[in-house]
């Protein structure tokens, strides 16, 4: 069972699986769509370049909205080239569930 995830959480890391052999590239990024209409990305880190697998930690004030929220993969290549994940939509949660 997956835990919730509430608004105003920041012990929380967003993981996603990109599939992609990520050795060599020259950036990772978490993009997001909020419940509210607000677009942006959160740089990400690299947990394991084989896999393909990047992650970003969130800090106090990331996740600020509840409601049904989008987050994809957006990796900048070394020779400039993009790619862009498939969106994953997940629910953030008003404290005490509601």
């Amino acid at each position: 069972m997956m835990a919730r995830i509430f608004n105003g959480q920041s012990a929380l890391r967003i993981t996603i699986k990109t599939f992609t052999d990520l050795e060599g590239i020259l950036s990772a990024a978490i993009k997001y769509h909020k419940p509210d209409g607000v677009c942006g990305e959160f740089s990400a880190g690299i947990a394991d370049s084989a896999k393909g697998v990047i992650f970003h930690e969130c800090i106090e004030g990331e996740i600020d909205v509840s409601g049904w929220w989008g987050f994809w993969a957006y990796i900048t290549f070394a020779d400039g080239r993009t790619a862009a994940g498939e969106t994953a939509k997940v629910y953030v949660w008003n404290e005490g569930g509601g």
